[in-house]
Formats: structure tokens, sequence, C-alpha cells
């Protein structure tokens, strides 16, 4: 304990620093990783609450020539951020391209309002607004799996870095104790040389 306080000593500033450094890095890393498990875990259970489901493959609702890229979901349910954004931007978007003709909820929604004894025109609102309801929620669950995904990796990051200053305080102690040493050898055989500040 002398020689560790030795060594303060002969370098506060940087021990001092060292020390909040590897303080806030850590307790920042975990949160980070606490907060990512978090947002996964949020994400997957209110996702598969809703238990919404890819058709199976080969169902006439799914061909692949028309779903090409969500062929690999065939059959799965949406318990993911990346299977909710394809889910809502490859499967229930095309389905609104399909109601709408192109057109948004709030296009069709003016155009009903100008019409409002058009019955097909009032149920095809209804539908884009279900739809693009459903598309919107699926979305914020991939945007928060992908805020979980960088604070997993921010996490990792800080403990890494908490990891090489705790290393670099541990190394400057060993160069002091080998300094210590050193001098203390000189002493002892009868030279004196003065104790390096490091």
């Amino acid at each position: 304990m002398a020689r560790f306080r030795s060594w303060l000593k002969s370098v506060p500033s940087l021990a001092i620093i060292g020390t909040i450094l590897f303080l806030v890095m850590s307790v920042g890393g975990g949160l980070l990783l606490w907060g990512s498990n978090f947002s996964s875990n949020m994400v997957h259970d209110q996702l598969s609450a809703q238990r919404i489901h890819f058709p199976e493959k080969g169902a006439a609702n799914f061909a692949a020539k028309d779903y090409p890229t969500l062929q690999q979901y065939a059959g799965q349910t949406v318990d993911s951020g990346p299977k909710a954004k394809a889910y809502a931007n490859d499967f229930i978007n095309a389905h609104l391209q399909g109601i709408g003709g192109g057109k948004t909820y709030s296009e069709l929604s003016a155009q009903s309002i100008a019409n409002p004894t058009d019955q097909k025109l009032a149920g095809s609102v209804q539908a884009m607004f279900r739809g693009e309801t459903l598309r919107g929620l699926l979305l914020y669950a991939w945007g928060w799996s992908v805020v979980g995904l960088i604070a997993y990796y921010a996490g990792i990051a800080a403990l890494i870095g908490a990891f090489g200053v705790a290393s670099a305080l541990a190394l400057g102690f060993a160069l002091h104790e080998r300094e210590v040493k050193a001098h203390a050898t000189a002493l002892a055989i009868g030279g004196a040389m003065p104790l390096p500040v490091v």
C-alpha cells in the first residue's frame, strides 16, 4: 500500500484522470449493455405478442416472384427488428400499393372527404389507415432494435476502453516500481541517482 501511495504522489494527475476514465467507461459500458439487452427483449416480446407470421412458402399470397426478399422468412414469426422491417416494407407496403393504387392514406382520405358517398373509396381509406398504422408500428420496433444494436457495440467499445485504461494504470504502476527498485539498488551500491518522475 505504501508503494501504491508513492506512485500516486509521483503521478497524481494521471492516476486521477485514469481512474475517472476507467470508472466512467466501465459504468457507461455496463449501462449501455443493459440498455441494449432491455431494448432487444422489449422488441422481441412486444412483436411476439402480436403473433404476426410471414406466409408459408408456396402460399398463393407469397409467391417467390412477388416477394423474393421475404422467402427466407417464410412461415416465421415476426419477432425481431429486421423481420419487422422486412414485413413492413416488403409485405405490407406491397399490399398498400395495390389497395391505394400508389396513393397514401392521407391522399385517399382527402378524396374520400370530397366524395362522401363513395363506399368503395371509404373502404380503401380504412384499409390504408390500418395497414399504414401497422407498418409504422413495425418500423418503430425496427428502429428501437437498431438503437439497441448501436448501444450494444458502444457498450463493448466502452468496456474495451476501460480495460485499456486499467492496463495503462497497471503498467504505469509496474514501471514506477521498477524505477524505485533500480533507485534502491543504486543507493545500496553506493551511487546516488535521482528518482525519475514519471
